[in-house]
């Protein structure tokens, strides 16, 4: 049984950098061998959380597709941009709805056991290197086992190729080896 990995990026928008990052990740991963899939938030919109919007009608019904990704893969490959050196409102709000009950099943008991790693891409020179200790905060609260590496991209607006793929070789090996350790991982302790 191969491990499975959910792809995602803080983003809306449809050209975004940290989309091309996790789809770059998403490809290392399967050339380690993990079964990947790529979610685009646009496609689950979900109203701003409110506690009051909750009581009264529950969770969204966009946020059960979501789920039901989230308790089917293994881990996570998430990249954040950054928005005023934190993470963004977007992907705040995703795992905010996702953490939430919904009739039995705990929210949070979707994110235990998950493990992933974080990524950031940016026009600017420090890849948005400062959103990723906020995403690591936040998802460690919630019980995602983050691996230690995490990459920053700077100059992302430059940094893919035609095809995708990091052009810096270098950035491209820290990528490799990122996916290649989750994978291995998450291998190591599937049953």
């Amino acid at each position: 049984m191969s491990v499975t990995l959910l792809a995602l990026a803080g983003s809306a928008r449809q050209d975004s950098l940290n989309k091309r990052l996790v789809r770059a990740a998403a490809d290392s991963a399967e050339r380690a061998g993990a079964h990947v899939t790529f979610v685009d938030l646009n496609d689950y919109p979900l109203p701003i959380y409110h506690g009051d919007l909750e009581a009264e009608q529950g969770v969204p019904e966009a946020s059960r597709p979501l789920r039901k990704l989230l308790r089917e893969h293994d881990g996570l490959l998430i990249a954040s941009p950054e928005y005023n050196g934190f993470v963004t409102p977007l992907l705040v709000n995703t795992l905010d709805w996702l953490s939430r009950k919904d009739g039995d099943e705990s929210g949070l008991a979707l994110f235990g056991g998950k493990y992933g790693v974080l990524m950031s891409a940016s026009p600017g020179p420090m890849g948005g290197i400062r959103s990723l200790a906020s995403a690591r905060q936040f998802l460690g609260n919630l019980g995602v086992t983050l691996l230690p590496g995490q990459l920053a991209v700077p100059q992302a607006h430059q940094a893919f190729d035609e095809r995708g793929a990091l052009k810096d070789e270098g950035l491209q090996a820290r990528l490799d080896s990122l996916t290649q350790t989750l994978v291995k991982t998450l291998s190591a302790l599937k049953p």
